[in-house]
C-alpha cells in the first residue's frame, strides 16, 4: 500500500469490530450510553466493560455477533450491538438474548429483587421500520390501553442509521452519535469532533486504532467476513428467487398455458421463460411439447 492510501485510511465505526474497540475507551463508552439514555455524561459516573466473547448463532455460524456488554453505577446492565447485515428475524433473535441476560443475573433461589435494568441497544446499518421515518426509537413494556410504561426492567433502544435525516447545525445527543457512526470521510469525522468532546475522544480513538497495523488487519478480517456474509446471503436470495420463479412457470405450463403467456403474464421475454422453464422441466418432450404450442 502506497503512503497516502496508509495516511488516508480510517476505520468505519459501522464494521462491528471497530465500534467494539472504540467502546473500549471509558470516555467514549460514556459519551455514547448518556446520548443513547439521554442523560448528562457527568451523571454517568461509571461503565464497567463486560468481558464478551465471538457470539455465534449456530454451529455452522461463521460470522458470529460482536457485541459490547456494559454494567451501570446501579447495576444495570447494557449491550450494544452494531448490526450492518439485515436479519429477518432481528426481533425475535434481540428479544431471545434481552431475556437470557435478564434471567442470567439470578440463580436459582435468589430472590427476584436483586433483578436489575437490562437495556438492548441495537445499531442498524438498514432499516427495519418501513413504516416511518423517525431514526431512534426507544421500546418497553407499557400498558397497550393507557401507554403508561408498566416497567423499565427491559428496554430496546433502536438506531437506524439509514433513516438519518439531512444533517442539521444544532444536533446533539443520540442524533449526533448516530451521525458520527455513520461517517465515511477522515473530513466527516473531524467536522463531528469539533461539536462534542466525547466524539472528540471517539476521532481521536479512531485515528490510533487505523495507525495499529494488528488492529487494522483485525478490522479487515471482519470486513472482509463481512461482506462474504452479505454476497453469500444476496446470493442465496437471488438463488431463492430463481427458484421460485422456475416453479411458477413449471406450474403454468402444466396448466397448458404458452411461454408467450406465461412471458406476458410475469413481464418477462419468451426466451428468458424458456430458458427457466428448460431448467425446471427435465422431459425435454414435454418442453418441445410446449414450446410448440
Amino acid at each position: 500500500m502506497c503512503k497516502n492510501e496508509h495516511d488516508n485510511f480510517i476505520m468505519l465505526p459501522t464494521v462491528d469490530f471497530c465500534f467494539k474497540e472504540l467502546m473500549q475507551n471509558p470516555k467514549v463508552r460514556k459519551g455514547f450510553i448518556a446520548a443513547v439514555l439521554g442523560k448528562d455524561p457527568v451523571s454517568i459516573r461509571n461503565t464497567i466493560l463486560i468481558p464478551s466473547e465471538l457470539r455465534r448463532e449456530s454451529s455452522d455460524d461463521k460470522l458470529g455477533i460482536l457485541d459490547v456488554m456494559v454494567e451501570l453505577d446501579d447495576g444495570s446492565k447494557l449491550n450494544m450491538e452494531m448490526q450492518v447485515p439485515y436479519f429477518e428475524f432481528w426481533t425475535n433473535r434481540v428479544l431471545f438474548y434481552e431475556c437470557k441476560v435478564y434471567t442470567s443475573q439470578i440463580k436459582r433461589g435468589e430472590p427476584y429483587e436483586t433483578l436489575k435494568p437490562c437495556i438492548h441497544v441495537s445499531i442498524l446499518d438498514f432499516i427495519h421500520f418501513p413504516e416511518d421515518k423517525r431514526c431512534y426509537r426507544k421500546i418497553a413494556f407499557c400498558d397497550v390501553e393507557t401507554g403508561k410504561q408498566y416497567t423499565n426492567l427491559m428496554e430496546l433502544h433502536i438506531l437506524e442509521l439509514k433513516k438519518l435525516p439531512e444533517e442539521d447545525q444544532n444536533e446533539e445527543g443520540v442524533i449526533r452519535w448516530m451521525r458520527f457512526l455513520s461517517g465515511k470521510t477522515k473530513k466527516e469525522f473531524e467536522d463531528m469532533a469539533k461539536k462534542d468532546e466525547y466524539i472528540e475522544e471517539a476521532y481521536n480513538e479512531l485515528k490510533k486504532l487505523s495507525l495499529d497495523e494488528q488492529k487494522r488487519l483485525e478490522y479487515e478480517a471482519r470486513e472482509r467476513a463481512l461482506h462474504d456474509y452479505n454476497t453469500q446471503m444476496n446470493s442465496a436470495e437471488r438463488r431463492g428467487k430463481r427458484a421460485a420463479l422456475k416453479e411458477l412457470i413449471r406450474k403454468k405450463l402444466d396448466k397448458g398455458m404458452s411461454p408467450e403467456a406465461i412471458a406476458e403474464f410475469l413481464e418477462l421475454d419468451t426466451d428468458e421463460v424458456m430458458e427457466l422453464a428448460g431448467e425446471a422441466v427435465t422431459d425435454a418432450d414435454a418442453l418441445s411439447k410446449w414450446s410448440q404450442k
